[in-house]
């Protein structure tokens, strides 16, 4: 057998990353990256930390868009993988229930409400949204779907049908039959239901693109509204579950009672992608109602041990290391930090969410030199701010953080939820910093705007719609 060695891969050819993905994947990303600078190459992790090739450390508040709630590399979690790998156990026989997704669903469904039974498990986030919607047109015999404005779901054909942000919807041609509801409008989500033929009204309670918090009583009211026309509720917690927003799922902050849910990221510990979508048992067996129709909806990987594994680990660590509690109070000293701020800073509009999900908005100021170097910015592309922010965040102080979307003066921060005080005070003192920068007009960060507007007037797409594009 020839020798295998991936060390000696990543030994001699680390560094060579860009140059790949430039040749063989994705050279529009790379070009992105390479315009704000973030084409760093990375070569450790660990907790809350990113090293770079040469050794500097970087504060990650990414978290891989908010899969590593529990921190990078979590030896546990790693441990967990060496176990199962050395136990030979039959993987994917396909033709049998397999043990541990069994395990895995007995646990996962014990933390979550009682009237939801029953698990299917996929891949990835975005598998989960397509099962969703699946069984929910099987269980209602209803087609059509229903979603609220600036919601988020996934990137495959099926959750693209409820993607509330257009950008992504152009150019894939015709999608499912829906119905997009404006954020907020009850009424308008009263209209859309009314006609009693949407299977599901998709909503995020806490919206990931500029982290959106729901007005008191909104979401209460469009759970009413499903059970009035017997639409079926289905939260996505793909990115807000699991410990993110300081409960176990961001649905519990409202005390609604979803009749589908998604969950992913941080169900994976960082290291093999799972999802799952969880329902009713009533629900699931409108799906697998007759023995020749207990395969109409699988996946070859969904059930694999390694996924079951992780998953059953991350639960484990989530509850033995009370991490839903610390997500709940670091994500509010870092709020309440940064909002004390504003006295200082009057770009800065607030921070916002809940737990360790966390939006940051920025607002035209009110004094003339910055007004006017503000709508210089902005007549370009109305999120160059927030990019001003980012670049300077993550090459002057190594903190890697995210324009929320394409649209909007917003950064978004999904830090693992056991980021430290002293991290906390880092980020706030960088940002403090940067935003003290951004009071001098004629200074590096508004040159650095300057050029930001002409790589945006450049390109027939600005390189800053290409961040914050994944959940």
């Amino acid at each position: 057998m020839s020798h295998f060695d991936i060390k000696q891969i990543v030994a001699q050819r680390l560094g060579e990353n860009y140059e790949l993905h430039e040749k063989y994947i994705n050279s529009t990303l790379v070009k992105v990256f390479r315009t704000i600078k973030f084409d760093r190459v990375y070569a450790k992790a660990k907790g809350c930390y990113l090293w770079d090739k040469e050794g500097n450390r970087y504060l990650d508040l990414l978290s891989g868009f908010g899969v590593f709630g529990a921190g990078r590399n979590h030896p546990l979690v790693a441990q967990v993988i060496r176990d199962v790998l050395e136990l030979d156990l039959p993987n994917m026989v396909q033709m049998d229930c397999a043990f541990l997704a069994g395990i895995f669903a007995e646990a996962l469904l014990k933390r979550c409400p009682p009237h939801l039974n029953a698990v299917f498990f996929c891949n990835s986030g975005t598998e989960a949204v397509e099962a969703a919607l699946k069984f929910a047109r099987a269980a209602t015999g209803r087609s059509r779907l229903a979603y609220l404005d600036h919601g988020w779901h996934g990137l495959t054909l099926g959750a693209l049908s409820i993607m509330g942000n257009d950008e992504f919807r152009e150019g894939f041609g015709e999608l499912l039959p829906g119905q997009r509801i404006p954020y907020g409008d009850l009424d308008a989500a009263e209209e859309a239901l009314s006609k009693n033929d949407v299977a599901c009204l998709a909503v995020e309670c806490i919206q990931g693109k500029g982290v959106r918090l729901p007005p008191p009583g909104y979401l209460e009211g469009l759970q009413q509204i499903c059970r009035k026309h017997g639409t079926l509720l289905f939260c996505d917690e793909v990115q807000a579950g699991l410990g993110r927003t300081g409960k176990m799922f961001s649905f519990q902050h409202w005390n609604l009672e979803p009749d589908i849910i998604t969950v992913s990221k941080a169900l994976s510990g960082g290291y093999v992608p799972v999802g799952a979508m969880i329902t009713r048992r009533a629900i699931y067996q409108k799906v697998f109602h007759r023995m020749d129709r207990c395969w109409v909806h699988s996946t070859t990987f969904g059930r694999n041990n390694l996924a079951m594994a992780c998953g059953l680990a991350s639960l484990h660590i989530l509850e033995a290391e009370n991490l839903i509690e610390r997500s709940a109070t670091q994500g509010q000293k870092i709020m309440d930090a940064v909002n004390a701020l504003r006295a200082k800073h009057e770009v800065l509009k607030e921070a916002r969410g809940k737990g360790c999900m966390i939006g940051i908005e920025f607002h035209e100021p009110k004094s003339l030199g910055l007004k006017l170097a503000w709508k210089a910015v902005h007549a370009a592309h109305d999120g160059l701010f927030a990019q001003m922010v980012v670049m300077p965040l993550l090459d002057k102080h190594h903190i890697l953080t995210q324009v929320s979307g394409s649209h909007g003066d917003i950064i978004r921060i999904l830090p693992p939820f056991i980021i430290s005080d002293e991290d906390i005070a880092y980020f706030v003192n960088a940002l403090d910093s940067v935003l003290a920068e951004s009071h001098n007009v004629t200074g590096p960060m508004w040159e650095l705007g300057k050029n930001l507007v002409k790589a945006a007037l450049a390109n027939k797409t600005p390189a800053t719609e290409r961040l914050g594009k994944e959940q």
